[in-house]
């Protein structure tokens, strides 16, 4: 699956979770809380590549959405995609697929961190009994 529709995809899951009639504080509060949910995210992604990756400091301050990762990243070589998957796994409690792994999903930091947030989304989505509206964050 590309990049493209896999962000896509990632953001339908969790649009869906703030739907106006579910969103506690009206749809402009969940959006909001969305946009700086993926920040966050796209932030933590970056510091778990330059922990795992032994980044120097500057690289992983440089780090943003749109960097790079295959074929920028010396440090980042088939064993390390393995080592990144686990840490992924590990620091956002999410289960990835071997069918999840791809390319595209490791061509920029905010790829890897649209397919973070969408696993978070399933895995939330998965707890959440049915009519029940997502607490605030």
């Amino acid at each position: 699956m590309d990049a493209t529709r896999l962000q896509c995809r990632a953001r339908r899951r969790i649009a869906r979770r703030f739907q106006p009639s579910r969103a506690p504080e009206g749809n402009l509060t969940a959006v909001a809380s969305l946009v700086i949910a993926l920040q966050s995210t796209v932030s933590d992604v970056a510091a778990l590549l330059g922990e795992t990756l032994a980044l120097a400091p500057s690289i992983t301050a440089s780090l943003t959405r749109e960097t790079a990762l295959f074929g920028s990243l010396p440090e980042l070589d088939s064993m390390a995609v393995a080592t990144v998957l686990t840490a992924l796994e590990d620091r956002f409690h999410i289960l990835i697929d071997d069918d999840d792994v791809s390319g595209a999903m490791f061509e920029t930091v905010g790829a890897l961190a649209d397919f973070v947030a969408s696993k978070e989304a399933s895995v939330k989505a998965a707890e959440m009994p049915l009519g029940r509206a997502p607490e605030k964050p």
